[in-house]
């Protein structure tokens, strides 16, 4: 048994009765929101590697921890570091990180980072099946943790219970879950196959173990005030929705309709355009985030708020992983094949950091992935594969640090903030009319998620009109259209839209590729305002629109890739006899973050960045407006 740790809190019974059970047990825990899940985790992991009975303690390297995104992990991480005592060595990570390294492992001749996220999962599913991880590095876990369980749907459903079902003989496991927050069913394309996801998981464990121990963590710490214990009350009627399946959409369109009564008797603080609403959002020194329920309102929330000088992020989609910037600037400043910590930190502190970035962290981490080197070294050359090959550590991931946060609720999930406003919602019959085939229990649970974010304030309020931002199907883009169905006025960036293959400056005449590097560096900041401007009228080939480049401050800083040029061109080309008028700037687009990114060695050779193939290139977001000129009127729309 593990005493309180002074510097944590104590553990109240219901955590206690979770940490305390033996390495062998099969458990399911309930958490509810709020209700102190990553600190019970937490000192579950240090019960399972430090049990006073060496017997009955388990080895770090036994225990694997597995969860469904990377703020969950890097959460779940950072309360080690801080909370934790013998659990600082257990491995955590995502499913697809873990599944994408396991990959790599078994079958390492692949071409991995060229497959989608769930064709790795499928891969992998059958690679357990195989044996891939009994004869792993680590071999077979003697535990596993599952951690958000109820997101776990479709193919990352089926790689667990594989997993599980693959030690069962021999391996515990703790799951952690909550049905109520279970937001991830529109993963699952069929709406019949939809509705009974969400418990389905939980369904199969308590079926395949005769011997599960279930438990529940009800007490809720994260609410501070009587606004943000508004839906709590709801938590245990959405948990048991999954259980009468026939009069499930009924139940759900009930409880959403209670919920959100519930938010709009709070305080409403008109529109987010307001005076009073803009100067308390820049005003407020705490956490605080605006939750919109799709991404169309997310883009729309971000760029009204970047219009009236309110600094936030626009937070990224879970399985977005950028590699920070200054791992491609430490490659090229490092002179050795290896590095010593001397050395490393000395480097590190010559780079202008992130904030929230510790040098100590990076060494360690580092080190570690890549320890074949031998100890007290970091492999230079194996950090550059890290992230050519997508394995670069989701702890040292780009930390999307900010005060001010505009996110979906789906990306918010398991997130808290001091204040929470929410964009106030429609009605199960106003969706329903906007939506076919609406996941009525989903919306529910997604209204419940959102309004259980919150510490301390929770507000509604009414965000801007999207009605006029529509999606492209065939690409997945959001676009600006008119009211004419073949009216486009501007079109969504999206992760990738930047030239990747060669530096950033390489062919620019007047400056360098070193030189931009350096100016990207010291200059763009996130949130900084951007130009994809039209480099001259030609296509650069069949199915693509004109070459772009990147303009930051009057200063070309990237070219649109190859994948923009075609989606711009599908979005623009409504039939195959139009004549598209190619907008000669796309403008109100911003720098979401700095990133080192992979190309070809050669490449970075001759631009002067050294060997490794890394580099320093823009990430951009949001939904640009076009600007054509007297054809089509500039900024219409």
């Amino acid at each position: 048994m593990i005493a309180p740790y002074s510097d944590s809190p104590p553990l109240t019974d219901e955590q206690r009765a979770v940490v305390d059970l033996p390495w062998d047990a099969r458990l399911l825990v309930t958490a509810g929101a709020g209700s102190g899940k990553t600190h019970t985790v937490v000192r579950r992991l240090d019960a399972l590697v430090g049990h006073e009975d060496p017997e009955e303690a388990l080895e770090a390297g036994e225990v694997l921890v597995l969860s469904f995104s990377r703020a969950a992990v890097r959460e779940l991480r950072d309360r080690i570091a801080r909370h934790g005592d013998r659990a600082r060595r257990v491995r955590v990570q995502t499913f697809d990180s873990w599944a994408y390294q396991l990959l790599v492992r078994a079958y390492p001749d692949e071409e991995w980072t060229a497959r989608g996220f769930d064709e790795r999962i499928r891969a992998a599913t059958g690679a357990i099946e195989n044996g891939a991880v009994d004869v792993g590095e680590l071999g077979a876990p003697s535990h596993v943790v599952i951690d958000e369980a109820q997101d776990l749907v479709g193919d990352r459903r089926d790689l667990v219970e594989t997993l599980l079902d693959r030690f069962q003989r021999s391996c515990g496991f703790t799951v952690v879950g909550d049905s109520a927050q279970g937001i991830y069913g529109f993963q699952i394309d069929d709406p019949t196959e939809r509705a009974g996801e969400v418990d389905r998981f939980f369904t199969w464990l308590r079926t395949s173990y005769d011997d599960l121990v279930e438990l529940h963590l009800t007490e809720n710490f994260r609410a501070k005030s009587p606004e943000a214990r508004t839906a709590l009350a709801l938590g245990s009627r959405l948990q048991n929705l999954a259980l009468s399946p026939s009069g499930q959409e009924a139940a759900a369109a009930a409880l959403h309709a209670e919920l959100r009564d519930r938010l709009l008797d709070l305080p409403n603080l008109g529109e987010l355009d307001g005076g009073f609403t803009l100067d308390a959002l820049k005003a407020f020194p705490g956490t605080c985030a605006v939750l919109t329920r799709d991404n169309r309102q997310a883009l729309a929330v971000s760029e009204l708020l970047h219009e009236h000088g309110v600094e936030h992020a626009l937070k990224r989609s879970l399985q977005d992983r950028p590699v920070p910037y200054w791992v491609a600037e430490l490659l090229r400043r490092a002179e050795s094949l290896t590095l010593t910590e001397s050395r490393f930190l000395e480097l590190l502190a010559q780079i202008p950091l992130p904030p929230g970035v510790e040098p100590q962290r990076c060494w360690r981490t580092l080190r570690a992935a890549t320890r074949r080197t031998g100890r007290g070294l970091v492999d230079v050359a194996a950090v550059g594969r890290l992230v050519a090959e997508g394995r670069f550590p989701d702890e040292l991931g780009d930390p999307e640090a900010a005060r001010l946060v505009v996110s979906t609720v789906h990306r918010a999930k398991g997130l808290e903030y001091d204040r929470v406003l929410v964009l106030s919602p429609l009605s199960v019959a106003e969706l329903q009319k906007a939506h076919e085939d609406l996941d009525v229990p989903g919306e529910a649970r997604a209204l419940y998620v959102a309004m259980t974010r919150a510490r301390e304030d929770l507000y509604h309020v009414a965000g801007p009109d999207t009605s006029r931002i529509r999606r492209h199907r065939p690409t997945g883009r959001w676009y600006r259209g008119g009211w004419k169905k073949y009216e486009r006025y501007g079109i969504q960036a999206v992760p990738g839209d930047v030239h990747r293959e060669e530096p950033p400056g390489s062919h620019d005449e007047g400056t360098s590729a070193v030189e931009t590097q350096t100016y990207l560096m010291e200059h763009a900041r996130p949130g900084d305002a951007v130009t994809l401007r039209m480099r001259h009228p030609l296509p650069v080939g069949p199915g693509q629109s004109p070459p772009y480049d990147l303009i930051h401050r009057d200063r070309t800083i990237g070219e649109a890739s190859e994948r923009f040029r075609r989606d711009l061109y599908a979005v623009e080309m409504i039939s195959r006899s139009w004549d598209v008028a190619w907008p000669a700037e796309i403008v109100g687009l911003r720098v979401d973050t700095l990133e080192t990114v992979a190309g070809g060695t050669a490449a970075g050779a001759n631009a002067g960045l050294g060997g490794h193939g890394v580099w320093i290139a823009p990430r951009i977001t949001g939904i640009g407006r076009y600007r054509r000129g007297e054809r089509a009127g500039e900024d219409k729309g």
